[in-house]
């Protein structure tokens, strides 16, 4: 409807609270902080229904991500009867004009049940506000319709987007990166009349796509179904078809292929918008809904699309963009005019970052592929090879990082320290083609692209090998622990956080098996010869000169269990005969990073700093020219 919703942390406050924006006034739905509990709570996500009188919201305990379905009731601000566990991803889809929705969620494991078969046969179901979890009908799950095969780790995400009759069925064969709808891999897609749901064990399901057509993202609008696919295009291309007689073969292409990557497409009043990458910055295209030539829309900042959020008959969108030296800004997109303008609903950072500079470079790689990457330090800053530099890089299921202002970085570039962000084969800088580039039998290419972009770092005196550090979070660890073995005196630390060096134990516990695609598996020689390729664990050698390591973990993380990061640290530290220290620092209420408390992520910024300050000798580095 009219109203707004948002997540706001205010100054000192533990974790952001929902916020409902009427006009101009705005007031607290919901404050995790106020829920009782022994852990801390956090609002994992929230989906508001089409009308605007009600919000489902995911709450989880101790950054376990393991959400708890909510429905909060707008106008009182009460929170319904409802709670619904195993809710994990907020695949959550309100049913237009009815007190409905279609939720996501995993079952609970019999005792006993092996952690690799805990998240098998989850399933979508129908639930009405007001009625008994208990009853709610089962609208998709695996041996449900002989039309939908489904082995047990797949998980079925249901749609029913406002602006059409018809509703979509997503089966994920893989894990995700991001809301199912977006950004998708290894996928099905099938579609259905929304009436079908009146009898949810009939619905006949019409198959749209399979993994091999390559549907990364969807928008629907009436009986035109939008489509991302890398099928014929290596970085995507967006196609339309009819979503009652869904031919790809026969599909008409509205932006075809080109050295852009094609990442999401909304419908904005009487045009759609589509989200392109290139070399990972975000650029945004308009093209009216009738076909046509595609318009860039001029974005206000050189960075990456955080959140972008589309309202079905309004022809607006609100965009949140940021870059390495400015703080995210919610900005407001005209679908009649094209033009972007701030909204002013978010204040800028205190942080001053107009004494810090940004090079863009491409570094060659030992086959000759450009990988992008970005260096960030102080201006004025001499290159004598004496500075302090942190190398980060992730490379994995196809992701960009969306979240590049650090404030809290401020300090080691006032202090000489240098960032360089690389754009690692496996990530999504280029689209599909740059993920299977580090996938599966390539995944090498992802840790010989994170050395070389540091020997680049040290060849141009940006800093040397005593003072240069890698850090990697969660398949951030590939990268940073393949390079740790494989070159253990191009580094003066290391630093992998929630990381699973063992990858070929990783298919054994509870988030592994959806895994499988992207890293390999046991069962198979070719899928354990990738796996190889990827666990650092196995390649550690006793009596090698390793640098200092910082490996972090928490106890509640849902996707890493704790024992791979401390596996690691015990066997480094047996291992090591260089005398530094490796360290094991372990969160007894956090999980993955999602759902810290501020607190939570300061310290932790706190002590990775204090490691790295000490272990490369912040501070006695080049001064201003």
């Amino acid at each position: 409807g009219d109203r707004l919703f948002h997540l706001r942390q205010a100054p000192g406050a533990s974790v952001p609270v929902l916020v409902v924006r009427d006009g101009e006034t705005a007031r607290t739905l919901l404050d995790p902080a106020a829920l009782p509990g022994a852990e801390h709570a956090y609002l994992d996500w929230f989906v508001p229904s089409p009308d605007g009188r009600y919000v489902a919201c995911g709450v989880s305990r101790g950054g376990s991500e393991f959400s708890v379905l909510r429905v909060v009731q707008v106008d009182s601000g009460d929170l319904g009867e409802e709670a619904i566990a195993g809710t994990f991803h907020g695949a959550v889809s309100w049913v237009p004009g009815a007190d409905t929705i279609v939720y996501h969620r995993y079952l609970d494991p019999a005792p006993g049940t092996p952690p690799g078969e805990r998240r098998h046969d989850s399933r979508a179901c129908l639930h009405r506000l007001g009625t008994p979890v208990a009853d709610d009908p089962v609208v998709l799950a695996r041996g449900r319709s002989p039309r939908v095969p489904m082995a047990p780790v797949d998980r079925p995400f249901v749609f029913t987007p406002a602006g059409s009759d018809w509703m979509i069925a997503v089966i994920s064969h893989s894990a995700l990166i991001a809301p199912p709808g977006e950004q998708m891999s290894d996928c099905s897609l099938y579609a259905a009349p929304r009436a079908a749901l009146a009898d949810p064990g009939a619905c006949p399901g019409q198959r749209v796509a399979g993994p091999a057509d390559g549907v990364t993202a969807f928008a629907l609008h009436g009986t035109d179904l939008y489509l991302v696919t890398h099928r014929e295009a290596p970085r995507s291309s967006l196609v339309v078809v009819s979503v009652g007689e869904p031919d790809l073969g026969a599909a008409t292409v509205l932006v075809p292929g080109s050295e852009r990557a094609v990442v999401g497409v909304r419908v904005v009043g009487d045009h759609l918008l589509v989200h392109e990458r290139d070399a990972g910055m975000s650029r945004v295209a308009r093209l009216p809904l009738g076909g046509g030539a595609a318009q860039e829309v001029p974005l206000p900042v050189d960075g990456v699309i955080e959140e972008w959020v589309t309202v079905p008959g309004r022809a607006e969108a609100f965009i949140t963009l940021s870059s390495w030296t400015q703080s995210p800004q919610v900005y407001r997109y005209d679908g009649r005019t094209g033009a972007v303008t701030d909204t002013g609903w978010l204040p800028s950072s205190p942080a001053d970052f107009s004494g810090v500079e940004v090079t863009d470079l491409r570094v060659p790689a030992r086959d000759g592929t450009l990988v992008p990457l970005r260096v960030v330090h102080r201006r004025g800053l001499v290159l004598d090879g004496a500075n302090p530099a942190i190398l980060t890089g992730y490379g994995s299921y196809g992701l960009v990082v969306r979240q590049l202002f650090a404030p809290g970085m401020l300090a080691w570039y006032e202090r000489g320290g240098v960032c360089a962000f690389a754009g690692l084969r496996g990530g999504g800088e280029y689209g599909r083609e740059w993920h299977e580039a580090g996938r599966g039998p390539r995944k090498e290419n992802t840790i010989t692209d994170f050395i070389d972009c540091a020997e680049y770092l040290i060849e141009h005196r940006y800093t040397s090998p005593e003072r240069l550090a890698g850090d990697g979070t969660s398949a951030g660890g590939t990268p940073t622990g393949g390079a740790l073995v494989r070159r253990p005196g191009l580094w003066g630390a290391m630093v992998m956080r929630v990381a699973a060096p063992n990858t070929t134990r990783l298919e054994l516990s509870e988030n592994g098996p959806i895994n499988v695609p992207e890293d390999g598996s046991i069962a198979t020689e070719a899928g354990l010869r990738d796996l190889l390729i990827t666990d650092s664990y196995l390649r550690v050698r006793d009596g090698i000169r390793y640098p200092a390591v910082l490996l972090t973990a928490g106890l509640n993380d849902a996707r890493v269990a704790v024992w791979q990061p401390a596996k690691m640290a015990a066997r480094l530290q047996a291992a090591t005969s260089a005398g530094r220290p490796v360290l094991l620092r372990v969160e007894a209420h956090g999980g993955h990073g999602r759902g810290s408390t501020r607190a939570q992520r300061d310290e932790l910024l706190a002590d990775v700093l204090a490691f790295l300050s000490h272990e490369l000798e912040l501070g006695a580095g080049s001064p201003i020219r």
